[in-house]
């Protein structure tokens, strides 16, 4: 099992789960992060730092959102660790109500 980043976080990144990761399994795209399954070692303290409520155990990720599985541990293969807390993107606050926003992903 590991845990997994959902369509939440997207167009907001809030940086806050990243520095309580003991082992660095974050990785950092334009307007999305994700959690690498290689590295991620299930201790689950990412889950209450995350503002939006944007992180799952793989095995209670909802059913509108199993496709954000794959798609973390695709874009880990391809995005850079992050490792330190930053500032959230500038708009963050406004899309963090947004529910719907699939499209707003960049790779």
């Amino acid at each position: 099992m590991t845990f997994v980043v959902t369509e939440a976080c997207i167009r907001c990144k809030y940086t806050d789960c990243v520095d309580v990761c003991p082992v660095d399994a974050f990785r950092e795209g334009p307007n999305f992060l994700v959690i690498d399954p290689a590295d991620c070692i299930d201790c689950a303290v990412c889950v209450p730092e995350c503002p939006v409520a944007a992180i799952y155990a793989e095995e209670d990720v909802p059913a509108d959102q199993q496709d954000f599985t794959p798609l973390n541990a695709e874009l880990a293969q391809v995005w850079k660790p992050i490792t330190k807390t930053k500032k959230a993107l500038a708009d963050a606050d406004v899309w963090s109500t947004v529910k719907i926003k699939r499209a707003e992903l960049q790779r």
